[in-house]
């Protein structure tokens, strides 16, 4: 087994090892809170908007925040975490959740790169090269003629626009949820800790 194909298993069951260190850890105030909800948010808005045009593994995605970045779920993960963790109010647990995120995803990120190559090996040679892995471009990819011209002759390509549907059949309002009650135990701590 490559380190990717482990990071890819440990990704998930990392957070909820994470999640309960937060809870304990925390010293969340006023102003961790608003400061770490800002980049949650963020977070959080930029996988709406890149759930809203994906379609896994059916076509390869090159609108929308994927043309800033070929992993526009993962950087929203990593800002909403990375919030959580601002809000828990301890530097520390903010440095190892950014640190454990990147040391785990980046191999999935290049395992998920090598899948996409092997499903779009015409299109995903210039994007791949174009577009970075993680950290947004500031300009938006834009395909070659060749594909644009190809682009024109397929309207689904063409006209592809952030789909509520999608966002829906991803379930990604459940991060939302997830987001809300996070944020709900942190207030709950900061009112025992404002007590005690």
């Amino acid at each position: 087994m490559t380190f990717g194909q482990l990071a890819q298993r440990i990704r998930v069951p990392s957070g909820f090892v994470l999640a309960p260190l937060l809870f304990i850890s925390a010293r969340p105030n006023s102003r961790s809170l608003i400061s770490g909800a800002v980049v949650s948010i963020i977070g959080l808005a930029i996988r709406a908007w890149a759930s809203g045009y994906l379609k896994k593994n059916e076509e390869l995605t090159v609108t929308g925040p994927y043309a800033y970045t070929r992993n526009p779920l993962y950087l929203g993960t990593f800002l909403l975490g990375t919030g959580v963790a601002i809000s828990g109010g301890t530097l520390w647990f903010t440095a190892l959740f950014m640190c454990l995120y990147l040391f785990i995803y980046l191999p999935v990120m290049f395992a998920e790169a090598e899948t996409l190559r092997e499903l779009f090996p015409s299109e995903y040679a210039d994007y791949g090269r174009r577009v970075p892995l993680f950290l947004p471009r500031v300009t938006p990819y834009r395909r070659s003629r060749w594909q644009e011209f190809l682009a024109a002759n397929d309207p689904v390509k063409e006209g592809r626009r952030f789909d509520a549907s999608l966002y829906l059949r991803h379930r990604e309002y459940r991060a939302a949820l997830g987001l809300l009650a996070v944020y709900i135990l942190l207030g709950v701590k900061l009112v025992l800790l404002s007590a005690g």
